[in-house]
């Protein structure tokens, strides 16, 4: 394997930290990795996690991808109680029976940071 079987898009605030790694298997297909929160850290939780997925969107395209290749997704939120209407979005996003495996846990975030979302996609 060498680097370059893995492409890494580094965070902009933090360059030592990738927003996005691509990893391709030898012989074709292999794996996305994003992680995304929202633009505007200034709305709620229901505005913010569709930010994010309006960020994981950008990157699922520019890899030649779609929703439907999300195969796990990982929420991490400031407030399980906010789990209705991260909910409620997920569902308008979300293309019916393509829903990946998927985790939802509370933790403590910057200030602001209401939600981040981190999937693994199929290529």
């Amino acid at each position: 394997m060498s680097t370059s079987d893995i492409i890494r898009i580094p965070n902009p605030r933090v360059p030592a930290k990738s927003s996005v790694a691509i990893y391709r298997l030898p012989g074709g297909g292999g794996f996305l990795w994003g992680v995304a929160t929202s633009p505007d850290r200034t709305q709620d939780i229901r505005v913010q996690t569709l930010g994010a997925l309006g960020v994981i969107d950008g990157y699922l395209k520019d890899a030649g991808l779609d929703r439907t290749r999300i195969v796990k997704a990982e929420i991490v939120v400031t407030d399980h109680d906010n789990k209705p209407a991260f909910d409620e979005a997920w569902a308008t996003w979300m293309p019916a029976n393509h829903g990946p495996v998927r985790s939802f846990v509370q933790s403590v975030m910057p200030e602001g940071d209401l939600i981040e979302i981190i999937v693994t996609a199929a290529l």
